[in-house]
């Protein structure tokens, strides 16, 4: 019994001795997005959805319970549901909440758009949030003082800093703190907002945090370029996971590899990251995982993202009948894509301003809307249905019927030329260029004749393009449509055009 005893004794030994020895080596998981404002799947279904995202994210665990999910900035705006008004209010960016509480997002980012909702509505939004929020360089002014951005959970209120710490564990004991540090572009201008310099700021907070982790890694909301110089200054990065540009990135600077997921989910960056603590040495396998059919909805997220898409569905019923019924058809994608929209006329953009002119029965010499306006940052093609047409505008908004002096609209077709890259990049109808000059109808604009002009409502009040309002001499007289009006919301105004095509 004695020997039988000390058997056990020797065998529980060895146990606990391997279970309990401590390699060094540890392996983690992150599932990264970025620019992500649809809930729901997008192009007819076929990609995106924050229900599949969720799918994959409990495969990942599945497989390695130390798997993070981030998001690197732009998820509060725009959206076609954050517009919209829920029990009396705006829901802007509620929905996402919702959606990212249900996910158990471990760190998210701001992005530029985080602050196109006011201040109140971000602090709401952050309050809601079961997650941390990083940035090194955005600040909370007011008249009397700069200081942090806060979350108050539970009555309690703690400050938004410039770096996050996870610490990881797997079964032999070994222990690691991740850091991860963050930075937004400052292409946002807001009364309640300061940027910092981007480059200052993240260093800064890298130095205070690497004595404290073994590994920092970059949660950046800003453009390649800025990351590619952001990887120059902090050489010792594995890993920049970076958003904003809406298209997905995978470079690498020295020995920094930066990605970026596509925008709205129809992709996701998964890292696999393997951590050596005696030799410091990061191994890291990165893939980009197709967010689409292939894909089945979590059901937890799921009843989420239904729930929305309900109150979704209500508002625009309410506007147009039959929302989900298509509307138009073609084989060519309708080019929404923000750097195109931005910078070129494209076939989207004619649709658009064409629908436009017709709402006032083509009895106008031309259409304009800002680029900025145009928020679906994708590509049309196949069937199309109201609903498409209301997240490529979701803000809506009426056509003003303007008659201004030529010398006018020359001077804002050139200042909307000049602002190629920008939301103040003019998408057009019936304006051509010949020679770098504008014509309208083929025709050259003469200062002084009176032209007929479709505007979108959002362009007459001088937000894109600062001189264009009613005020200005240029202008003699505006048209406000009333509610009968089809020019009433320029939403309408396309979607009729199109079923009449």
């Amino acid at each position: 019994m004695k020997q039988y005893k000390l058997i056990i004794l020797f065998l529980f030994t060895i146990l606990f001795v391997s279970c309990s020895s401590d390699d060094g080596k540890i392996s983690f998981t992150i599932l990264q997005l970025n620019d992500v404002y649809e809930i729901a799947s997008i192009q007819g279904g076929q990609y995106g959805g924050m229900a599949r995202v969720e799918t994959v994210h409990q495969e990942l665990l599945a497989k390695n319970k130390n798997t993070l999910l981030v998001m690197a900035g732009d998820f509060l705006n725009p959206s076609l549901i954050g517009t919209m008004k829920h029990e009396g209010v705006r829901v802007r960016g509620k929905q996402m909440i919702e959606v990212m509480n249900a996910m158990s997002f471990d760190v998210v980012a701001f992005g530029n758009h985080e602050f196109d909702i006011p201040k109140k509505d971000l602090q709401k939004r952050m309050d809601e949030s079961n997650f941390p929020w990083i940035s090194s360089n955005v600040f909370d002014k007011t008249a009397d003082s700069i200081k942090q951005f806060y979350q108050e959970l539970s009555g309690v209120k703690r400050s938004i800093k410039g770096s996050f710490i996870k610490e990881i564990f797997d079964e032999d004991g070994t222990k690691i703190r991740v850091g991860f540090i963050s930075v937004c572009i400052p292409s946002n201008p807001k009364s309640y907002v300061l940027y910092k310099d981007m480059y200052t700021s993240i260093h800064k907070e890298y130095e205070s945090i690497k004595n404290k982790v073994d590994i920092v890694i970059g949660l950046t909301h800003v453009k390649i370029e800025h990351d590619r110089e952001i990887a120059k200054l902090l050489p010792n990065i594995p890993l920049i996971m970076g958003g904003h540009e809406h298209t997905n990135k995978n470079e690498m600077i020295g020995n920094v590899l930066i990605t970026k997921a596509d925008a709205n989910a129809k992709t996701a960056y998964i890292h696999s990251i393997n951590y050596d603590k005696k030799n410091k040495n990061t191994i890291i396998s990165s893939q980009l995982k197709s967010i689409n059919t292939s894909i089945t909805d979590n059901l937890k997220v799921k009843l989420v993202v239904d729930k929305w898409i309900d109150i979704m569905e209500a508002q625009i019923s309410k506007i147009v009948e039959k929302p989900y019924d298509i509307i138009y058809k073609t084989k060519i994608p309708l080019d929404g894509r923000d750097t195109p929209i931005r910078s070129i006329q494209t076939n989207l953009g004619q649709l658009i301003t064409t629908s436009m002119a017709f709402s006032y029965d083509n009895k106008v010499d031309c259409a304009l809307v800002n680029g900025g306006s145009i928020r679906i940052d994708d590509q049309l093609v196949g069937n199309i249905n109201s609903i498409d047409i209301f997240r490529v505008l979701p803000f809506g908004g009426s056509i003003l019927k303007v008659k201004m002096k030529g010398s006018l609209l020359k001077k804002v077709l050139d200042y909307g030329k000049q602002s190629s890259g920008t939301g103040a990049y003019l998408q057009r109808n019936n304006i051509q260029i010949d020679n770098q000059n504008f014509k309208v109808n083929n025709k050259e604009i003469i200062s002084s004749k009176i032209y007929t002009v479709a505007v979108s409502d959002y362009l007459m009040k001088g937000l894109d393009i600062p001189f264009l309002n009613s005020d200005h001499p240029g202008v003699v007289s505006v048209y406000q449509p009333i509610k009968s009006d089809l020019s009433i919301d320029i939403r309408k105004a396309m979607i009729t055009y199109l079923k009449s095509i």
